[in-house]
């Protein structure tokens, strides 16, 4: 009996020595992957991402990369000083392969103010480069790393106070590709959340310094995808076809708030969870902490706008974590079938039906200058407030939101349209021949904000080009009291 158990101990130890030793060597079998000449990064701003390693050797990859801070803006009118990686928010994208050399050159241009580094999540090493990094204005750093594991990792600057870098916009994605690369697909996107804090509130116009209490606080003032309100909507737009399959390198720069990633009216096929080796399938919506990132692949199989925001909702409509994914090409009815019937169903009665009001709606210092600003702000407000009942070209949906564009019921009358906008909408109404009889609730903005989103609808989509003045909007609003 006794040497019956010597033997099993003895096999057992014979089988985790072995296991060991196997995993051991795979790390250590990455680690010496031999580099075969030098080659430089290819590195590009969202939302494009270079073009796939693929079957390509390990290499010496020679990564430069330039700290710039420059003014711009984070919503229309609303100007901020950015501290970029690559002159970009996110900064630029990298992409690498499991045995690669890279040798990292971290240049900080003359002009700037400050000293920085960067922290890649993707290095192993003291600091993740920070240590090997830290350059003054005017002054390169090169350091280099050899990449042992595969993954989607951030990288973001780690100089003091860390928070206050991270939120003026240093933070970026590094893929590291497996050996053989990743399976192909149709279409690829650079996507990455950050949060902002502002000394003015959300939308208030001009240069915005950096607020270190809300921060601290973690009181956002926006919310945004790729550095900018609408940086993802408009001609800024993601797009596809039908039947192909896109992946979404998405990120969390953070610095405070964690992401709930959804794209409206789509299911994802695979999430990579916080860019490592675990695979999810089928997933609704994936969280992804500050300081992490998530693969994202799923399969159009219908035409359509298909909305991308952070699910914590109001940040999406409210502060700005929203974008489009325009998506081309034949319906196919047995998978989305559109509206087979409209009726009316009011089981509360309409005495229950109420619009929400409020008379606390700031008032902005700087108004627009000129037609071509209204159209700017407007646009901006429509992204905000508008897009996803009257879409983005103001088609509306059918039986249920009206069409804006080519609108007879708009078009007919200017103060009509200004009180739905400040009082709401309930009851039966015709547009373009059509009944609706849905609810538009007030809009919370400020008086020169309608003027300004009812420019630009007037103004687009063959409608009548009135312009709105604030004057307009406070003569309907006193004459409502």
């Amino acid at each position: 009996m006794k040497s019956k158990l010597k033997f099993t101990v003895l096999i057992a130890t014979v089988f985790l020595f072995s296991c060991f030793q196997e995993k051991k060597e795979k790390y250590t079998a990455t680690e010496d992957i031999p580099v075969s000449l030098e080659m430089i990064a290819e590195l590009t701003a969202p939302p494009h991402v270079p073009k796939p390693v693929g079957k390509r050797k390990a290499k010496k990859l020679i990564v430069k990369m330039e700290i710039l801070e420059a003014e711009g803006e984070i919503s229309n009118g609303v100007r901020y000083v950015f501290w970029t990686f690559g002159g970009s928010v996110p900064g630029s994208f990298i992409r690498a392969r499991v045995g690669d050399e890279i040798e990292f050159h971290l240049q900080n241009h003359p002009d700037n103010k400050l000293p920085h580094n960067i922290d890649l999540h993707a290095v192993n090493g003291p600091g993740g480069g920070a240590e090997s990094s830290f350059v003054a204005p005017g002054h390169e750093k090169v350091f280099s790393f050899k990449v042992l594991a595969p993954g989607l990792y951030v990288y973001h600057c780690a100089t003091a106070p860390v928070g206050m870098h991270i939120a003026n916009g240093m933070y970026g994605l590094i893929l590291i590709e497996p050996e053989g690369g990743l399976p192909p697909v149709d279409k690829e996107y650079y996507v990455m959340q950050g949060d902002f804090y502002t000394a003015g509130p959300n939308g208030e116009r001009g240069l915005q310094p950096f607020d270190m209490q809300k921060a601290v606080d973690e009181r956002a003032d926006y919310v945004v995808f790729n550095g900018k309100v609408g940086a993802l909507t408009g001609d800024g737009a993601l797009t596809a076809k039908v039947g192909e399959t896109v992946r979404l390198f998405v990120g969390n720069g953070g610095p405070g708030l964690v992401s709930s990633f959804h794209v409206i009216g789509e299911i994802f096929d695979r999430v990579t969870v916080e860019g490592g080796s675990l695979v999810n399938e089928n997933v609704q919506t994936t969280l992804i902490p500050a300081g992490g990132a998530a693969m994202i692949e799923f399969k159009v199989d219908v035409p359509g706008s298909y909305v991308l925001v952070d699910h914590s909702i109001f940040r999406a409509f409210n502060k700005g974590a929203l974008g489009l994914l325009n998506v081309t090409g034949e319906e196919n009815e047995k998978i989305y079938s559109g509206e087979l019937m409209d009726n009316i169903y009011l089981p509360e009665g309409p005495g229950i039906q109420r619009m929400p009001t409020t008379s606390e709606i700031k008032e902005s210092d700087i108004p627009a200058k000129s037609f071509e600003e209204q159209m700017k702000f407007g646009k901006q407000i429509y992204g905000q407030t508008c897009i996803a009942c009257h879409q983005a070209e103001g088609q509306g949906i059918p039986s249920a939101f009206p069409p804006l564009a080519k609108s007879d019921y708009l078009n007919a009358d200017v103060d009509r349209a200004i009180e739905a906008v400040l009082f709401g909408l309930s009851g039966e109404i015709t547009v373009n021949g059509e009944k609706y009889n849905s609810i538009m609730t007030a809009q919370m903005i400020s008086q020169e904000e309608v003027a300004n989103v009812m420019t630009y609808v007037y103004n687009s989509w063959g409608n009548n080009k009135t312009v709105v003045t604030p004057e307009m909007v406070k003569k309907v609003k006193e004459k409502k009291k």
